[in-house]
C-alpha cells in the first residue's frame, strides 16, 4: 500500500544537507491543534519546562543567569492552559547548566504563585542538593542536609517536591545502604507524597553510577526497593534511562501506590498508551516543544480513540529522538529552538550560551522534523526564522 502524500504549502527554506549542499525543502500543510485542552485526560501529564533567557541584560552569560520572567511565566501559562502540569526548576530548564540553585528557588516560587494564582494549577519544582558543589560533599550527612534544605525552601514556597537526583550522593554513595539512608532520612519529613527522579547519565554525566553501581538491574533493585519501603511519601518515579524495558518492567514492580512517569524521550507514545498490563504517566522535556499536540493526543486517548492518540503523537517521536540525540544532555538547544520557532519568544538566545551547543546540519533538521509532525504552529513566522538563523550562519535565504 502506498502511503499518503502529505500534501506542501508554498513555502520553502534553503537548507543545509549532510553531503554540504543546499537543497530547497518545501514546508507540508500545517496541522492545527487546540490552544486549550479539548476534552479531559485520563493521564498525569508534567511538561518540564524551558526558561526564556533576557538577551539584553548586562552580564556574562556564561556565569550569571538573567530571566526574562514574563515570558518565562508566560510560558507555564500556556502549558496548564493545554491541561498539562509543569515540571518546575528541571533539567530543562538548565538546572545544573546555566541555572544556579538561588535563581530556580526564585523560579520556584514565581511559578508556585501563578499556579495558585489559576486555582492550584498543577506544578511540582525541583528539590536536590545542587548549591553543594559535589567536590565540597564530605559525607552522607553533608547530602542529606542539602536536600532537607532545598525541600524547606520549596515547601516554605507551598510547592509540591520532585526530589532530584544528588551528583554530590553520584559521588560519595557506593553502597545500597548509604542511598537507603539518605532517601528514608529524607522522605520522612516531607509534607506530601514527592516524585523520585532518576536521570541517567546521558542526561548528566555526573549522575553516572546512581544507586550506588554502574550495573543498571542492580541500581533498579536498589530504587525499587527504596521507593516501596517510602511509597506513602511517593507520589510517582519519573525514569529516565531512555530504555522502554526497563521502564516498563520497574513499572510492574512499583507498590500500586507510586505512578510511573515516563521519562522516556525516545519512546513516550507506547509508554504512555500503555499495554494489559499497565501504562505510564508523563513527565518529559519534549512536552515543553509539542505541548499543544501532546495535549490534543492526551484527550483523545481519554475519549478512546487510541488510533487518534498515534496519529498525532507517534509523528512527533522522530523530532524527539533527534533533539535528545546523544549528547543528550544537549537536548535543552533544540527545545529551546522549537520555542523560537513557533513565536514563544523573541530570540534564540538561552541561558549559558547554550544555543551554541548544537550544529547548523541539527537545527536544519530539527525544522524538518517539526514540519512534517505538524508542529510549527504559525509555518510563515517559523520560515522567517529558520532563514535569521540560518543567515547568521553563513546560509543566505
Amino acid at each position: 500500500m502506498n502511503k499518503p502524500v502529505l500534501p506542501m504549502s508554498s513555502l520553502s527554506v534553503r537548507l543545509p544537507t549532510a553531503d554540504r549542499s543546499i537543497e530547497t525543502y518545501r514546508l507540508a500543510a500545517s496541522r492545527t491543534f487546540p490552544a486549550k485542552l479539548d476534552g479531559t485526560l485520563n493521564r498525569v501529564a508534567f511538561s518540564a519546562a524551558h526558561v526564556v533567557a533576557d538577551p539584553l541584560a548586562e552580564g556574562d552569560p556564561w556565569l550569571t543567569a538573567a530571566i526574562d520572567w514574563d515570558r518565562t511565566i508566560a510560558f507555564r501559562e500556556r502549558v496548564w492552559d493545554l491541561g498539562l502540569g509543569v515540571a518546575e526548576a528541571m533539567d530543562t530548564a538548565q538546572r545544573g547548566m546555566g541555572l544556579d540553585w538561588a535563581t530556580s528557588l526564585e523560579l520556584i516560587q514565581r511559578s508556585v504563585k501563578a499556579a495558585k494564582a489559576r486555582g492550584n494549577a498543577l506544578v511540582f519544582s525541583g528539590a536536590g542538593t545542587d548549591h553543594l558543589a559535589a567536590e565540597d560533599a564530605k559525607s552522607i550527612e553533608d547530602v542529606i542536609r542539602a536536600y532537607e534544605e532545598q525541600i524547606a525552601a520549596v515547601e516554605k514556597a507551598g510547592g509540591r517536591i520532585i526530589l532530584m537526583a544528588s551528583r554530590a550522593l553520584a559521588k560519595l554513595g557506593r553502597s545500597t545502604d548509604e542511598y537507603a539512608k539518605v532517601y528514608d532520612r529524607v522522605l520522612s519529613q516531607v509534607r506530601e507524597p514527592v516524585i523520585i527522579h532518576w536521570l541517567g547519565d546521558m542526561f548528566d554525566p555526573a549522575l553516572a553510577g546512581y544507586w550506588g553501581t554502574k550495573d543498571l538491574d542492580n541500581a533498579m533493585d536498589t530504587a525499587v526497593a527504596i521507593i516501596n519501603a517510602n511509597a506513602a511519601n511517593v507520589d510517582g518515579v519519573k525514569v529516565s534511562l531512555l530504555d522502554k524495558q526497563r521502564e516498563i518492567d520497574m513499572r510492574r514492580r512499583l507498590d500500586p501506590r507510586v505512578k510511573m512517569y515516563t521519562g522516556d524521550d525516545f519512546n513516550y507514545a507506547e509508554l504512555i498508551a500503555g499495554d494489559d498490563k499497565g501504562f505510564s504517566h508523563a513527565l518529559l522535556g519534549i512536552f515543553d516543544a509539542i505541548a499543544p499536540a501532546a495535549s490534543y493526543a492526551l484527550s483523545r486517548l481519554a475519549a478512546g480513540d487510541e488510533a487518534g492518540f498515534h496519529d498525532v503523537l507517534g509523528p512527533t517521536v522522530p523530532l524527539s529522538r533527534h533533539i535528545f540525540r546523544a549528547p543528550t544532555r544537549f537536548y535543552k538547544t533544540g527545545i529551546v529552538f522549537m520555542a523560537y520557532l513557533n513565536g514563544h519568544q523573541d530570540h534564540f538566545t538561552m541561558v549559558g550560551g547554550q544555543e551554541s551547543t548544537r550544529s547548523t546540519l541539527h537545527l536544519a533538521e530539527l525544522f524538518r522534523l517539526a514540519d512534517k509532525a505538524g508542529l510549527l504552529s504559525n509555518p510563515e513566522l517559523a520560515t522567517r526564522r529558520m532563514k535569521t538563523v540560518l543567515a547568521t550562519r553563513g546560509i543566505e535565504a
